[in-house]
């Protein structure tokens, strides 16, 4: 494993477009890869999140944060300077995707060596007893993927209440109601305090097993950045690609399952359905999207969107869900 310098850049629609860059573009077939970034306050949406709905808009926009849709799928996360997120970039090998254990159980031992005692809880996150410390997300495409999370060190909490809208079904099974009593900072359960940057070379000391000046290192070159360059313009920087646009619709059902929200918006007219989108914090290899096309068009009734749905693999898109589920979310009794 090689680790990427991102030379201090704390701009997410940069740091977002070095990690597409090393996934889709650097040699994996005998390389993987570890990137570090520590973004600007800024929410990061989950693929397929509808935005508008998970940002509280006149805060972010008075205080100037950065809203940035990523390519893994997974919920909004709030980042800031006090928060550093890793990525694992490797080939897929058919085994890893939804398996975080494989890529948080280097970071729950690096936790553990300075005194937090952190674990795999749920899905996704890393928490120290009832609080989350972490949460996860990955990508899969093309034989690669990355799998990459937050670790909140010395995060200004108050803003991820404020910053972000909770969504009440997220809550339903928890007795914490809120996203501000779930989320604590790692620095509130160490002994010894230590800056980011001690914190930070503290981690690469536990995977690398050498000090941080000895790592083996993937160096970025000028063509590299300017295809980093490229990559962010095109789409991190993109109003179509961060918010997009969200159709018109007379039907909503939304319902957690154990993969995640599956949040159907549905524009239903003379009993058919015109339109539909399909937002969530799902993770899945394939683009909901295409589930949503095949369903456009056709009569609102169970047969028809069973027949529909015949044959189609619907883990590949949501996670471990069967196909009497999501038919059961079409028509779910409001």
């Amino acid at each position: 494993m090689r680790f990427i310098d991102n030379q201090g850049i704390n701009d997410p629609r940069i740091n977002l477009a070095i990690e597409e860059f090393v996934l889709r573009h650097l040699p994996m077939d005998g390389d993987s890869y570890l990137l570090f970034y520590i973004n600007e306050p800024s929410i990061i949406i989950g693929k397929h999140q509808n935005t508008v709905e998970e940002i509280n808009a006149e805060y972010v926009k008075e205080n100037n944060i950065h809203v940035v849709r990523r390519l893994s799928g997974g919920g909004a996360v709030y980042h800031d300077l006090g928060n550093l997120n890793f990525s694992f970039l490797t080939k897929d090998d058919g085994e890893s995707f939804h398996n975080f254990r494989k890529f948080t159980e280097p970071m729950v031992e690096a936790l553990r060596e300075i005194g937090v005692e952190a674990q795999l809880s749920g899905r996704n996150d890393l928490q120290v007893g009832e609080q989350k410390i972490s949460g996860n997300a990955q990508f899969s495409t093309r034989g690669r993927m990355f799998s990459h999370g937050t670790l909140m060190f010395d995060s200004e909490l108050d803003n991820v209440h404020s910053a972000l809208k909770a969504n009440p079904e997220k809550f339903k099974s928890k007795s914490t109601k809120s996203v501000r009593s779930r989320v604590a900072n790692i620095s509130e359960f160490m002994t010894e305090k230590l800056t980011m940057q001690e914190f930070r070379d503290s981690i690469l000391r536990h995977i690398f097993k050498t000090e941080p000046n000895e790592v083996p290192e993937y160096k970025l070159t000028e063509e590299d950045w300017a295809k980093i360059h490229e990559i962010s313009k095109e789409r991190y920087q993109n109003w179509d690609w961060n918010y997009g646009e969200s159709p018109e619709y007379n039907v909503k059902h939304a319902k957690k399952f154990p993969v995640g929200i599956i949040d159907l918006r549905m524009n239903v007219k003379n009993g058919r359905i015109e339109d539909m989108t399909i937002f969530g914090d799902f993770f899945g290899v394939g683009d909901a999207s295409e589930v949503a096309e095949l369903l456009r068009g056709k009569r609102y009734e169970e047969s028809e969107i069973r027949a529909a749905l015949e044959g189609v693999n619907l883990k590949h898109y949501f996670g471990n869900i069967e196909t009497e589920d999501f038919v059961g979310l079409v028509f779910l009794e409001d």
